[in-house]
């Protein structure tokens, strides 16, 4: 892919995974819009896109200003990298919790996903969701965020399906990553500071970047090849 030809958009691209991403795609000569609630802290030459994801109204207001850029002419991928991780079981969580994270991975991701859409070239196009580890297998403390990752790989098959009966060409891909080194992280972790120490001193996490050189090989791979999911861990994680 000659990236300097490319507009792609990402979701969450002020922080983590996403942020690193696109830090990444512009040094390859991308034009990336960052689609945030966070704009100030996106990297430099990173057009901002103001919006909560939590927000149905907001994500429209998002696309529709996204037509409105200077130059927009439509956009080459999608990366839907926003998410929330918030440790609440499904036993003894608080629902309001499930309510956060469901909205953001999932209702969010889907939303932008559909109309996104509608701005991919010929049919075609690439759109990749950032899942986790936790959408393959429940670890013992996933709860209702598992759940949440679960749902993003239905969501993406779904939409692989519904393309390709469509007679659609668009490329749908699932990055799973096991534990990464991020804010998002430590916002798992609240209240159980000494777990994630623990945690951290028993492997070499992923980075960021990491993950970020793993999404550019699947934008990157050859029209004829559809990645489905990459998964990807700590050569130290065991789970």
């Amino acid at each position: 892919m000659d990236f300097s030809a490319k507009t792609i958009l990402i979701t969450g691209a002020s922080s983590g995974i996403g942020r690193a991403l696109a830090k990444a795609l512009v040094s390859k000569g991308a034009r990336v819009v960052g689609l945030c609630r966070n704009i100030s802290n996106l990297p430099e030459s990173v057009e901002p896109l103001e919006c909560d994801l939590s927000d149905a109204a907001g994500i429209a207001a998002a696309f529709s200003r996204l037509v409105k850029l200077e130059g927009f002419d439509g956009l080459d991928a999608l990366v839907n990298s926003a998410g929330i991780a918030l440790s609440s079981p499904v036993s003894t969580g608080d629902p309001a919790d499930w309510e956060k994270m469901w909205q953001v991975n999932v209702q969010g991701l889907s939303d932008c996903s559909q109309r996104a859409l509608a701005f991919f070239p010929n049919g075609e196009g690439q759109l990749i969701n950032v899942s986790s580890m936790s959408g393959h297998r429940v670890p013992p403390s996933g709860g209702f965020y598992a759940a949440t990752k679960f749902a993003v790989r239905a969501v993406t098959e779904a939409l692989r399906g519904e393309l390709r009966a469509g007679g659609k060409r668009t490329r749908v891909a699932t990055i799973s990553p096991g534990f990464v080194d991020t804010p998002l992280l430590d916002i798992y972790f609240k209240g159980r500071e000494n777990q994630l120490e623990k945690t951290r001193g028993s492997m070499e996490m992923l980075t960021a970047d990491d993950v970020a050189r793993s999404i550019i090989h699947i934008l990157e791979t050859p029209l004829h090849i559809e990645i489905t999911d990459i998964q990807l861990r700590s050569s130290d994680q065991v789970g």
